[in-house]
């Protein structure tokens, strides 16, 4: 651990991940990311009132976990180089997942503590007024972001939403009803034809893509997000780089990663000061 390769190297920064901290009863449960997010709450606020806890769909407090562990290596890194020292560097799936849901855990905590509720339909945030949601038209979804109920009334030609109009409450209290509204408007016509209508007049709304959709896009493809990566017995696998770009470029790598313990003996000979195995 830690306190034994610190004796080795006191300049070491040192990182450490387990599934729910280093203290308490859970520290034996089976750190997967499904686990975690069961026992973070993260499943209410997925899917719709009526529907079961729902996952994300993708392991975020792995990757949430990952990135947190790299912030804190860094900052250890900037504090080694002030200081000198070395220093262990913490971090768990739940409190990653805790932490996503900085948000929401607020407005919990001050607000009496109550559970939030999803909407019926369209559900995107459980605290979030109408029309907030996703909606369904003849030909695919259509997701709404904050938007004005009375200009919305006026762009979709909805007279029934006249009466949630003058109280400014009104969007949260009767989310539920106005949803339905708004959801039986828009299935009658193709996303294409409200987007033709709402974006011009600068409304928040978005089509909801599927993976072939996205990728074949042309926005998506001046972002250049795709790679192929060269694994042991010639694979190759098409996948995504770095999210970032250092001074106009995006980083690319062609290797895949390496195998478990490809590299032990070469890592332990940098930092015990040991030679390779022959």
């Amino acid at each position: 651990g830690y306190q034994d390769v610190r004796k080795l190297n006191p300049r070491l920064v040192y990182a450490s991940i387990s599934g729910y901290g280093t203290d308490g009863p859970w520290t034996q449960l089976p750190g997967q990311d499904l686990l975690a997010q069961a026992r973070s709450g993260l499943l209410w606020l997925t899917g719709n009132a009526e529907d079961a806890p729902t996952p994300t769909g993708l392991a975020v407090g792995d990757v949430l976990t990952g990135a947190n562990t790299v912030q804190g290596i860094l900052a250890a890194l900037v504090r080694r180089g002030v200081s000198g020292a070395g220093q262990l560097v913490e971090t768990s799936l739940l409190e990653g997942l805790i932490d996503l849901q900085l948000e929401m855990l607020t407005v919990f905590l001050n607000n009496g503590r109550q559970q939030p509720q999803r909407a019926k339909i369209g559900n995107a945030n459980a605290y979030a007024s109408a029309p907030y949601g996703v909606y369904q038209t003849t030909d695919g979804y259509l997701a709404l972001a904050m938007t004005p109920l009375a200009r919305l009334a006026e762009l979709l030609d909805l007279s029934s939403l006249q009466p949630y109009l003058t109280d400014p409450d009104s969007p949260l209290k009767n989310r539920d009803a106005i949803t339905w509204l708004i959801a039986d408007r828009l299935a009658q016509q193709s996303a294409d034809h409200w987007l033709s209508i709402l974006q011009p007049a600068d409304v928040w709304c978005a089509r909801v893509l599927g993976w072939p959709e996205l990728l074949q896009s042309e926005q998506c493809q001046r972002l250049d997000m795709l790679q192929v990566i060269e694994g042991a017995n010639q694979v190759r696998l098409e996948t995504t780089c770095a999210p970032l770009r250092l001074n106009g470029q995006r980083p690319h790598c062609s290797a895949a990663a390496p195998p478990l313990g490809a590299h032990s003996e070469a890592i332990r000979a940098e930092f015990c000061r040991s030679k390779p195995a022959a």
